[in-house]
């Protein structure tokens, strides 16, 4: 499975607005469940704060990849939602977050295998400065499909 395989327009928010960490995960739990990805947008946040508890999903370059097994989620999925204005979050930099990509994941074994080569597809692609920068520049939903082609 791969990002391009999973990428849906309902949950991905291009020119997001959020005050801090909880408001884009409460606006991105909303747009999951909306989509069918989740039949819980309040569990589902609970076991997202959960796993923020074990560490910080801030991996720098102002990406945050914020996720949490869930017994709410029915759809592997991934909501994205580049933000107007840096707000913070806890990152192994220091700098707070533009981007947040929040994987749905379930309690299910074969739902967490899709999660961890969706993972490593992201994470191939965060390794790469330019593809980072392409990220942060996305105006368009196919201009983000472009960096994960």
């Amino acid at each position: 499975m791969k990002m391009n395989d999973i990428l849906d327009d309902r949950v991905i928010d291009l020119n997001a607005h959020a005050t801090d960490k909880d408001d884009i995960l409460t606006q991105l739990s909303g747009k999951l469940q909306k989509a069918g990805y989740i039949d819980n947008a309040e569990e589902f946040k609970k076991d997202i704060y959960l796993r923020e508890a074990e560490g910080c999903t801030g991996i720098g370059s102002y990406i945050a990849i914020p996720h949490g097994k869930s017994d709410s989620v029915t759809n592997v999925g991934i909501a994205i939602a580049k933000l107007d204005e840096e707000i913070e979050w806890e990152t192994l930099d220091g700098k707070g977050v533009k981007l947040v990509f929040l994987f749905a994941v379930s309690n299910d074994t074969a739902y967490a295998r899709n999660h961890m080569l969706l993972l490593a597809d992201i994470a191939r692609k965060l390794g790469n400065d330019e593809a980072v920068e392409s990220m942060l520049m996305a105006k368009t939903i196919d201009d983000l499909r472009a960096v994960f082609g």
